[in-house]
């Protein structure tokens, strides 16, 4: 795993199967995102079976197979979603057809776990909501700036704990290095990828509702701006935004595509929560000029001061619980509004968004 190509970074973790070999087959479809490397490794890891890849470009499905060599290369999508076999699937195509698959997904009678952001519009959010309740398949989102970090995980289990009391206020800073050549172009149309605080917004919201244990929240300011990269005219290379819950608390979060090549992972990650008796501040990637290894957490309360190095000793629990909420008709994993909760707050806040010239 490359730490500076956070396109293709895809976190491995420990084999805490919840299900027997051939209980939970899976397959993949669209491959314009390498998260859909950690999706995989985080449900194989979980017990699932990789069965099949669809994607119109062979060089991806090459590439794929390379690494999951158990998968075999569907010739078209239909394909995929007619194997009745199939439990769920899995996707990282380009954001704005990520919605309109897992419409056709829950049609063929399979759960979806699809990249963030799920959805680049309303319109696409008010439509998955109806088809799962038409169905009562699940459809997950991968938001693994939270799910896929062992210290983001554990700052929400201190949390539960009550090592910092109610959570009041939460910062988070979501940099990234842009790599602009080896993006592909739709990486750089708003209409394809849906701006920046839908894309990559998408993290802070979503561990914002869950640190603060909100279920809603309004967006009270957001902004966005091409600051450095004229030469994609409509792209977004910076984006901010300030919410407040329906529990009263309040967030703020930063998100850009400026990570300098000196720093030694494609973006220093951070979020900091502050509680009525106590706070947290997460280094999710790298602890700069300290320590190149990520998942550090740091936890001031009553008791004194903490520094927690967690990497390997916390684990990614939120596969296993996927995979049997997808079983077992329950949403221990994410609720499904919650998830799609924090979509729609995404696409609010870029749809609202003032824009800096």
């Amino acid at each position: 795993m490359d730490k500076n190509d956070g396109m293709n970074y895809a976190p491995k973790g420990e084999v805490r199967a919840v299900v027997e070999k051939g209980e939970f087959p899976f397959g993949v479809i669209g491959l314009d995102h390498g998260h859909i490397y950690g999706m995989c490794n985080g449900l194989l890891e979980a017990g699932g079976n990789l069965v099949a890849v669809y994607d119109p470009d062979p060089e991806k499905v090459k590439r794929f197979i390379d690494t999951y060599p158990e998968a075999t290369a569907a010739e078209s999508e239909e394909e995929i979603l007619q194997d009745s076999t199939i439990k769920l699937i899995a996707s990282a195509n380009i954001p704005v057809q990520r919605g309109p698959l897992g419409l056709k997904v829950l049609d063929s009678g399979k759960h979806y776990f699809v990249d963030k952001p799920a959805f680049t519009t309303m319109e696409q959010i008010e439509l998955a909501k109806q088809k799962v309740e038409e169905t009562g398949l699940r459809w997950g989102i991968y938001y693994s700036e939270r799910l896929h970090v062992e210290s983001a995980v554990f700052a929400g289990q201190l949390i539960e704990e009550g090592a910092i009391g109610r959570v009041i206020q939460v910062i988070g800073t979501g940099p990234h290095r842009t790599s602009a050549d080896s993006r592909p172009s739709w990486f750089f149309d708003p209409e394809q990828y849906g701006g920046i605080l839908t894309d990559i917004g998408s993290h802070q919201i979503e561990q914002f509702l869950h640190y603060s244990g909100a279920k809603s929240a309004k967006v009270l300011h957001s902004k966005v701006a091409n600051y450095n990269h004229k030469q994609y005219p409509e792209f977004q290379d910076y984006g901010d935004a300030t919410l407040v819950a329906d529990n009263s608390a309040t967030f703020y979060f930063r998100v850009d595509w400026f990570t300098p090549d000196g720093l030694g992972t494609w973006g220093d990650g951070r979020v900091l929560i502050l509680g009525t008796e106590g706070y947290i501040e997460v280094r999710k990637y790298i602890d700069i000029a300290r320590s190149k290894d990520g998942d550090h957490v740091y936890l001031v309360n009553g008791q004194g001061e903490k520094h927690f190095e967690v990497t390997g000793k916390i684990g990614f629990p939120f596969f296993g619980q996927f995979i049997l909420d997808c079983l077992n008709g329950t949403e221990n994993a994410m609720t499904q509004e919650h998830a799609f909760t924090a979509a729609a707050l995404c696409v609010e806040a870029q749809e609202q968004a003032i824009k800096i010239e």
